[in-house]
């Protein structure tokens, strides 16, 4: 979508004039020099096909149509040898970094809440060889604290180099892995852990001390936990018979003698790697079991698709490593010698919530060639920096629009613009550290708007992918080569793509111009099913005369003759309004969502009633600044309570829904204003930022009977 050009018409002309000028004298030798027809041959290829020639499928990347790839080098079939690998070709090169906390202090807010603020230094590094003999030792040191190989073990900790030094220990010495997402409720943690019937959970200081502590009378299973920082100077209250431990502890345990030299069991490609845990968007979550060659399935056909990685790319990891984008990209870093330097989304960018003002982010410390992001991150850049365009001085806010119109011409036809770049994208760029070379978004479906902008303004291309914990990950990454926006690419080398008729939803392969249907995902990289799940494995995963095994999305998608796959629907979103037509909720919101008054929203119907609703999350200071224009004060609370705000804020929705050309059934007659930001921590969405429609329709019950007239 192109930005307005609010100028006279005549400058206008004159600009486009000397670009056009600029663009003739420059555009041969540029097109020679950099390689401009190759990659515009390579975005308009055909990327996959179906191998039957049926449009149902099932389809394949171009380079695997014989066979999927399952394995990144001859023999490496297991996570243990994959670090191994890793360790040997690349020993000394830096592998996990951490910033140093310099100071910490609170800071009052104008509203009266109180901030903690932190400044960081430098990062600190790991090499391979040190990741690997920390691992190996606390793997060593676990064993001999009596943790029993193919028996499970937890850990519920923040993204943090020990997580992935403790998940490096556990398959070096056979431990299945069960992860919980750090925000899940007690009774969700208890859930995951009795059902697994762990003894030892590994953990940090904070999370024992808020979530874990609360619940260990309900897992009576629980024999160790392991800090992995320094351990609670006091724990009172703590059920009797359970040890508390911190790594480094356990590590000297694990280095000694009698303990190192006790051979281990080394796993097989079939034993489960990982226990993950669902973040619960669609009830309790599910135990997700993902055997060692599922998770390096994945990977292989992740790393396919990122040209030129190597031990020169720097990955930056804020993301839960309990969501399955997250670990599946650090273990396509860990198997090619990048570097991982953490971080947290509070501590991101220079002007995160908990970075001291003056002081440097993790991205400005880093400088990061590798991030993987949730739309839900990529939509917040988004909206502050086109808060802050509208900020510009005149002059300032003419030129980034003429800029970034241009360029969103060039980048259409394949084409760079390295004097835009330069010259107006480079601030914003740098906000992400300034050498991103490859954004990956996952999670969720990114909005065209976004991600072009994103293209935009960080010079770099967002390779949206489309997977789920069930196929660890991997399905779909778009080439790095294509811009176009609103598709998830092509099929990856470890997977194949079927589409099934919907009939209910009038979805069928046989449909013009494209077929369409519900995904089912094949492929190695296609996990062994529900933990103590019967009955959902046989709902959602099943086994062809092949012997190749598939799992069902519940998502509707349709594939372009390119061999591009779309998302377009999900069976659970759609609802049936009393009148008969069907109203997609998610399709609603990724429109809704463009609209910069909008930060989150939750579409709703009932099939009882003839109309839809929806749950707002106004961006407070455009909806402070509307309140402002239309005469209307009071605390944040009082402004979205009001009537007047919520009938004018509806207004703008539905110019927003005309705009996007939703259908007039589709755009929400009511809505409620939510004072309350979603985050994970109100239980109302997930750690990836995906609703949990449950969650919210009880928290807004009365609203809902208020909206369709019950109150």
């Amino acid at each position: 979508m192109k930005l307005k050009e609010d100028m006279s018409p005549l400058l206008l002309q004159l600009f486009r004039s000397v670009v056009w000028v600029y663009s003739v004298i420059t555009f041969l030798p540029w097109y020679l020099l950099t390689g401009a027809s190759e990659r515009q041959a390579r975005a308009k290829r055909v990327k996959a096909r179906s191998i039957s020639g049926n449009p149902a499928g099932s389809y394949r990347a171009v380079n695997s149509q014989q066979k999927l790839v399952s394995l990144l080098h001859e023999g490496v079939d297991t996570l243990d040898k994959v670090f191994e690998y890793a360790v040997v070709h690349f020993p000394q090169r830096d592998c996990l970094g951490t910033r140093e906390v310099l100071s910490e202090e609170d800071e009052m807010q104008p509203n009266g809440k109180v901030f903690k603020k932190v400044i960081l230094g430098d990062y600190n590094w790991l090499s391979y060889e040190d990741t690997f003999h920390l691992s190996q030792r606390f793997g060593s040191g676990l064993a001999a604290l009596g943790q029993k190989p193919l028996c499970n073990i937890a850990i519920f900790c923040e993204t943090r180099a020990e997580w992935i030094i403790a998940a490096q220990a556990c398959f070096m010495y056979n431990f299945p892995l069960v992860t919980l997402y750090s925000t899940l409720g007690g009774a969700a943690i208890a859930h995951g852990l009795n059902e697994t019937e762990v003894t030892h959970i590994i953990t940090s200081k904070d999370l024992l001390q808020s979530r874990l502590k609360a619940i260990l009378m309900d897992v009576p299973r629980l024999k160790h936990i392991i800090v992995v920082d320094k351990k609670p100077k006091s724990l009172p209250d703590l059920p009797r018979g359970i040890l508390v431990h911190n790594m480094a502890a356990v590590q000297e345990l694990g280095a000694k003698p009698e303990n190192i030299m006790v051979s281990r069991r080394q796993p097989v490609p079939t034993d489960i790697a990982v226990i993950m845990y669902t973040s619960g968007s669609t009830g309790i979550p599910k135990g997700v079991m993902i055997s060692h060659s599922n998770i390096i399935a994945g990977i292989t056909g992740m790393a396919e698709r990122i040209p030129n990685l190597n031990e020169n790319d720097t990955y930056i990891g804020y993301l839960p490593l309990a969501h399955v984008l997250e670990l599946s990209a650090e273990l396509v870093c860990v198997s090619h010698g990048c570097r991982i330097g953490y971080s947290s989304p509070q501590t991101l960018a220079d002007q995160s919530s908990k970075i001291k003002k003056g002081s440097k982010g993790d991205t400005s410390m880093l400088r990061p060639t590798l991030m993987a992001a949730v739309p839900e991150i990529m939509d917040r850049i988004y909206k502050n920096v086109m808060t802050k365009v509208e900020e510009m001085s005149s002059v300032q806010k003419t030129l980034f629009v003429l800029a970034y119109n241009y360029k969103m011409e060039q980048i259409s036809k394949g084409y760079n613009t390295p004097l835009c770049d330069r010259l107006v994208f480079r601030k914003v760029r740098s906000l992400l550290g300034g050498n991103m070379r490859v954004l990956l978004s996952g999670g969720a479906p990114l909005s065209a708007a976004t991600q072009r902008f994103m293209n935009i303004c960080f010079c770099c291309p967002v390779g949206q992918g489309y997977g789920l914990t069930e196929t660890c990950g991997a399905g779909t990454i778009s080439d790095l080569a294509d811009y176009s926006t609103g598709r998830v690419g092509a099929p990856l080398v470890c997977s194949e793509f079927m589409l099934k008729d919907w009939e209910e939803g009038d979805y069928f392969s046989k449909d013009k111009p494209n077929p369409r249907g519900e995904i089912l995902i094949g492929g190695p990289n296609v996990t062994m099913g529900y933990y103590k799940n019967e009955q959902k494995n046989r709902e959602d995963f099943f086994v062809d005369v092949n012997g190749q095994r598939w799992f069902c999305t519940g998502d509707i998608g349709e594939f372009h003759p390119d061999g591009c796959l779309k998302i377009i629907d999900r069976k659970k979103d759609l609802v049936k309004l009393q009148a008969g037509e069907y109203v997609s909720l998610g399709k609603v919101e990724a429109v809704l969502k463009n609209c910069s008054l909008i930060d989150n929203i939750c579409a709703y119907a009932n099939s009882e009633e003839s109309y839809v609703i929806g749950f707002v999350v106004p961006n407070q200071k455009q909806l402070t600044a509307l309140a402002e224009r239309k005469g209307i004060r009071g605390s944040w609370e009082e402004i979205c309570n009001h009537a007047e705000m919520e009938k004018e804020v509806l207004r703008i929705i539905t110019e927003a829904a005309i705009t996007g050309k939703l259908e007039r059934f589709e755009i929400p007659k009511k809505i409620r204003l939510s004072a309350e930001p979603w985050t994970p921590e109100t239980g109302l969405v997930t750690d990836a930022f995906k609703l949990k429609r449950k969650e919210l329709k009880t928290h807004y019950q009365d609203d809902i009977e208020r909206m369709y007239g019950g109150k």
